[in-house]
């Protein structure tokens, strides 16, 4: 039995585990088993671990007899360090219809994160960690198997731009060939790419249509609440729509996450983070026009790509040529960087949004 099969995310799979007769070296991630106490009590639970489970006390005495460990809950966290499945939008945006931005978890978690992250505080830092180490795993049980492409480009994007509704017909079509797409997670060029994964699956006019509403409340600045609001419409008129990932962090105060992501991979550390949005990409990375952060994503794809360590290099693809030659010339770099190695043949510079996804399928088939 493999590490993932051993681990129990909700009722219905304790239930099942338990009808087999033992629970020995499972791990029981949030689940609420006030009312399994019986269960527990004439179950083996010799090994297992229990995070942040609920349990009745003499459950808990029980296992931990048993020689089972138990990671109780932490009272008055705005957030569940041990979760075991990724963020929805509508978890992290929870109240904000009624209460607005500042009453939801997102919210909520990044106050926390202000007032912990320079205490130095040894069980803060414990807890953020433990939570960006569940999230990774999460992220890793979604993507297992998948085709990934990485997005990639700046917050600033406003919708109600050509350059907003480019990036939501990259998304679109990128999701369209089965791919994917995962991006930063925030607003801008990441909620573009993230909203056009989601109108994948309907008709072409859902998309225009989806602009036209968005536009209406062009940045999170100065009103967050008015900015989720107006995704949130989108969602409710379209709610059969396709799924893609984002990958956020609360680092990044000013920013956050889009509604249009199915799944939301929120962490603490932004290293951790970057890292691991760019190396889930294993089907190639976009590069729309940004700034410090997005030529910080490019390089740290490159690098791996150059040394070869996680394999093959994938596919890059840097899109507006006057952006990244002039203004912020990381074109000439990374082909000094790529010159005579195998990542050579895997980077590509485009002028338009609209030839992305033909320059990445031909770097895919090299």
């Amino acid at each position: 039995m493999t590490h993932n099969e051993r681990e129990i995310h909700n009722p219905a799979e304790f239930d099942a585990v338990i009808a087999r007769g033992s629970l020995l070296g499972y791990r029981i991630q949030s689940v609420d088993l006030t009312d399994r106490t019986f269960a527990l009590l004439s179950t083996p639970t010799t090994g297992a671990v229990f995070l942040g489970c609920t349990l009745q006390p003499e459950a808990a005495a029980k296992v931990r007899a048993d020689g089972a460990l138990v990671f109780p809950p932490v009272p008055d966290l705005p957030f569940d360090p041990y979760r075991a499945l990724l963020y929805s939008p509508a978890e992290l945006f929870d109240r904000v219809e009624d209460e607005g931005y500042e009453a939801t978890p997102d919210f909520l978690a990044y106050d926390w994160f202000q007032r912990t992250k320079a205490d130095g505080d040894i069980f803060a830092s414990m807890l953020r960690s433990i939570h960006d180490d569940a999230v990774s795993d999460a992220l890793d049980e979604l993507l297992r198997g998948a085709r990934v492409v990485g997005v990639m480009g700046g917050h600033a994007m406003g919708r109600g731009t050509d350059a907003y509704a480019g990036a939501a017909r990259l998304g679109r079509a990128l999701s369209r060939t089965g791919l994917t797409v995962a991006t930063g997670g925030g607003p801008g060029a990441m909620e573009a790419a993230n909203l056009g994964a989601y109108t994948a699956p309907l008709a072409d006019d859902v998309l225009d249509e989806a602009l036209e509403i968005l536009a209406k409340s062009p940045s999170f600045t100065p009103s967050v609440t008015d900015w989720a609001r107006a995704a949130f419409d989108v969602r409710a008129r379209w709610p059969e729509g396709g799924d893609s990932v984002g990958i956020p962090t609360w680092f990044y105060g000013h920013e956050p996450p889009n509604p249009f992501a199915g799944h939301i991979a929120k962490y603490f550390a932004n290293a951790t983070r970057e890292d691991g949005l760019l190396a889930r990409c294993n089907a190639g990375v976009i590069f729309l026009p940004g700034a410090a952060g997005t030529v910080q994503e490019i390089f740290d794809n490159t690098t791996p790509n150059y040394y070869e360590s996680r394999g093959e290099p994938t596919p890059m693809v840097l899109v507006n040529k006057e952006h990244w030659t002039e203004r912020l010339p990381a074109w000439p770099l990374l082909q000094s960087l790529a010159a005579d190695r195998p990542m050579a043949a895997r980077v590509a510079l485009v002028d338009s949004i609209d030839e992305a996804p033909e320059a990445l399928q031909a770097l895919q088939g090299l």
